[in-house]
């Protein structure tokens, strides 16, 4: 069965999870888990084994580590910018 959340609630999924925990342990144990961004979606443990860090002390530390490696889709519509309008 696959489960679908969105981008604001991964740091909650990984709370459900053990810490410290290894990459590839969590990768595994996410797998099937579909993040919805705001334009498109993605695995969520195909994201973690983008992740160079080997391993994550806390639901914190992975989230931000996710930060790092989502597709610019994930945080709203491509060539827009907040700067100067």
């Amino acid at each position: 069965m696959t489960t679908e959340i969105h981008l604001s609630r991964v740091e909650g999924e990984f709370a459900d999870h053990s810490f410290p925990a290894a990459r590839s342990d969590l990768a595994e144990a996410c797998a099937g888990t579909t993040v919805l961004f705001a334009d498109g979606e993605a695995d969520l443990g195909d994201l973690l084994t983008e992740i160079e860090q080997e391993r994550f002390e806390s639901p914190q530390d992975a989230y931000t580590a996710l930060q790092n490696v989502l597709p610019i889709e994930a945080v709203g519509e491509p060539g827009q910018s907040d700067g100067d309008a």
